[in-house]
């Protein structure tokens, strides 16, 4: 049976049992030969915009003997997915402009979907956001730390009201940031990544000339904001 990277792994967990699953940018076709060699699925498309990726995923499906449960599909994004022919999609392992991108592209392929799997690896404030314009809502969220970096993943689904529509801007900026899940959760890696950002971004401000004053108070306001997030965490913590 294939092992998964910690990162992949907390991907593959994600993924709701039994769903038909389209792996966007599936690279070496790891998850969906996890997902079935495991019982938690049993049907998968492997797709890739890129035929080399897409070919190594082939032979490692062939090697797995699960060619007739996987397909294999050269795709940007998910043009080559039928409507209504997977349950759940993972777009995982690209920056998060690209991540909006093949989004915002999917159009009726993914708004019939149970469940989107993703895990950017830019831009996360910007994906969170994204997702809520495209009328999504984030029902699940893990983060991971693997290798000295940080993977924040979330599980989304098509929202039944305007997601944050009862919210306030302040409280939407800080749920972006950080993720409404893993701050409910209390996560620890979150917590621990949010140290390292206030650490990171202090002494960017000890280091800036006190001329620079759009781009100290830039930082200034990203301090307050991790700042909050620590409040929170442990405010909820003592409760």
């Amino acid at each position: 049976m294939i092992k998964l990277s910690k990162r992949l792994q907390a991907i593959a967990d994600m993924v709701t049992k039994g769903y038909v699953t389209a792996d966007i940018g599936t690279d070496h076709g790891y998850i969906p030969i996890y997902l079935i060699q495991t019982g938690k699925i049993f049907r998968a498309l492997a797709m890739d915009v890129n035929p080399g990726p897409l070919e190594r995923a082939r032979e490692h499906i062939q090697r797995a003997g699960l060619e007739d449960r996987i397909q294999v599909r050269l795709s940007d994004g998910f043009a080559a997915l039928k409507q209504g022919e997977a349950e759940c999609a993972v777009v995982a392992g690209m920056g998060g402009g690209l991540m909006l991108r093949i989004l915002k592209e999917g159009g009726d392929r993914i708004q019939d979907m149970k469940e989107l799997i993703l895990q950017p690896q830019s831009e996360i404030a910007s994906v969170r956001a994204g997702i809520r314009e495209l009328g999504f809502e984030i029902r699940d969220e893990d983060m991971v730390k693997e290798d000295g970096k940080y993977y924040p993943l979330m599980r989304i689904v098509p929202a039944k009201e305007p997601e944050g529509s009862r919210k306030s801007q302040e409280q939407l900026q800080m749920e972006d940031m950080f993720g409404p899940v893993l701050l409910a959760k209390k996560h620890p890696v979150l917590l621990e990544w949010i140290h390292r950002e206030k650490h990171i971004n202090e002494r960017i401000l000890e280091q800036l000339p006190s001329n620079e004053k759009a781009r100290r108070m830039e930082v200034e306001e990203k301090v307050g904001l991790l700042d909050q997030a620590v409040f929170q965490m442990n405010k909820d913590r003592k409760q």
